[in-house]
């Protein structure tokens, strides 16, 4: 068993509430200096790059407001009452390089009947370069037919009573991919008050649509939550007995020969029995002579969350065992929690081993990336997109996969590990045990190591971590 928590290694110490008050104020004070450069360097307008600038600014200042009003919910804590339903998102862009790269300009003449868009432009709306731009009528052809209304009515304005623009509308590429798109513009009028052709600057915020609708979700869960357990969920058997006990231990399957995993993991329970949720670990060897890693957990109290987490099991070593690949594990899983009687909110990741190749497939569901460690350094894991269970109905979950070599150690861990710190720190002081790691012979002595790190007094959560050292 892993040894007594170490009095030379006290949990920390949560951040005070003055951290986030800190950035309020530093976000305000950025938001000053930006609309100040602002409105001094507002011309007449005619400049097309000026018109660029400003533009750049609004969009700035309303990425700060965002910023601004993100920092205030962390620092009062989830709003009383359960959130509007958020409106379908479009499927997630991958992520560009720059603000820039995905923020494109456009400017229509009417005395020319002529459209410039820029580069960027064309890349956002998926259309080629070396082609011409589209006119203002040809433009909702690639809006999806229930925003085309939006967009008609935004450009009518802006044509005929000289009002700015300023809404969103989705447009469906030629690849079949649909994207989000902010258009921000204004008319330009020539001498005799007429309107003489339109700007626009346009961003793709496809990524910031789906971000907002998974905290809406994921918040929507959390009041739920709230909700039965303030219905009165008491007397039952506390979510501990639904996971497995702490074990450690080498896994030594015949079929694996000596490309074999020594595995340890240890769960640090709460100070309290009256706590919400329940984390798990488990691994298992599978009859093709893989090997099944396994941590999540699952968010409730009572019955509710026993019965659940031990569904999760239950269905995680039978989809497993059928051969299921960790994403489409992941993806029947959170339909299997979308139907369950009590809907309830999970994080996980699985993790594949493969022997033969020494190759780990994993996928996540909303759950902290595994750390690996080699050569006396770690580093996370390259992580696959991946929504908590239960949040998103149609959710679908990406693998990665990465080559082990041996004497390389891969830790999972769940997010309850360091008590009210957020994820960042966790895995900073996690990167931080390297050096100690590099000397330890076995996972048990790797999983003792964290365990006097993070362990102590005053838990409010359980918390799991596993460990698998890649023996030759």
């Amino acid at each position: 068993m892993p040894s007594p928590v170490s009095a030379d290694h006290p949990a920390a110490q949560p951040p005070g509430r003055g951290s986030v008050e800190a950035l309020i104020r530093q976000t305000r004070r950025l938001k000053g200096d930006v609309d100040a450069v602002r409105r001094d360097s507002r011309g007449d307008g005619a400049d097309p790059e000026e018109r660029w600038q400003r533009a750049l600014y609004d969009l700035a200042l309303r990425q700060l407001n965002d910023i601004d009003a993100h920092l205030a919910q962390l620092r009062d804590g989830p709003p009383p009452g359960p959130a509007r339903p958020a409106r379908p998102a479009p499927p997630p862009a991958a992520p560009d390089g720059s603000l820039l790269a995905r923020v494109g300009s456009a400017e229509w003449n009417l005395l020319t009947d002529r459209a410039t868009w820029s580069a960027e432009l064309y890349r956002i709306l998926g259309l080629d370069p070396a082609g011409p731009a589209l006119t203002l009528d040809e433009l909702p052809g690639l809006v999806l037919p229930e925003d085309r209304p939006k967009l008609t009515e935004m450009v009518t304005a802006c044509l005929v009573d000289a009002k700015p623009i300023d809404g969103e509308f989705r447009v469906v590429r030629p690849d079949g991919t649909v994207r989000t798109v902010h258009m921000l513009g204004e008319p330009v009028l020539g001498a005799d008050g007429g309107t003489t052709s339109m700007w626009a600057v346009l961003r793709d915020v496809s990524e910031l649509r789906r971000s907002q609708r998974t905290l809406s979700e994921t918040r929507d869960s959390l009041h739920r939550h709230r909700r039965r357990e303030r219905s009165g969920h008491r007397g039952a058997a506390g979510p501990q007995e639904a996971v497995p006990p702490p074990w450690h231990g080498s896994l030594r399957p015949p079929h694996q020969g000596p490309a074999a995993l020594d595995l340890a993991a240890h769960r640090l329970p709460a100070a309290t029995a009256t706590l919400i949720g329940a984390d798990w670990h488990d691994a298992l060897e599978l009859a093709d002579g893989q090997t099944l890693l396994t941590v999540g957990g699952l968010t409730g109290q009572g019955v509710a969350v026993a019965s659940g987490t031990a569904m999760l099991l239950g269905a995680v070593r039978g989809m497993a065992m059928a051969g299921t690949r960790p994403g489409r594990l992941l993806t029947l899983l959170n339909r299997l929690l979308d139907t369950a009687a009590q809907p309830a909110l999970g994080s996980a990741v699985c993790c594949r081993y493969l022997p033969s190749t020494r190759t780990l497939l994993w996928a996540r569901a909303g759950h902290p990336a595994p750390l690996l460690y080699r050569d006396g350094t770690g580093r996370l894991l390259d992580a696959p997109d991946g929504t908590p269970l239960g949040a998103s109905p149609g959710a679908r979950y990406e693998e990665s996969a990465v080559t082990l070599r041996p004497g390389d150690l891969l830790l999972l861990h769940t997010g309850a590990l360091l008590p009210e710190h957020d994820g960042t720190a966790a895995v900073d002081r996690l990167l931080g045990l390297a050096p100690r790691f590099g000397p330890a012979q076995t996972a048990r002595d790797c999983v003792r190591t964290v365990v006097e790190e993070f362990g102590g007094p005053g838990r409010e959560d359980d918390a799991c971590v596993l460990a698998a050292k890649v023996t030759p």
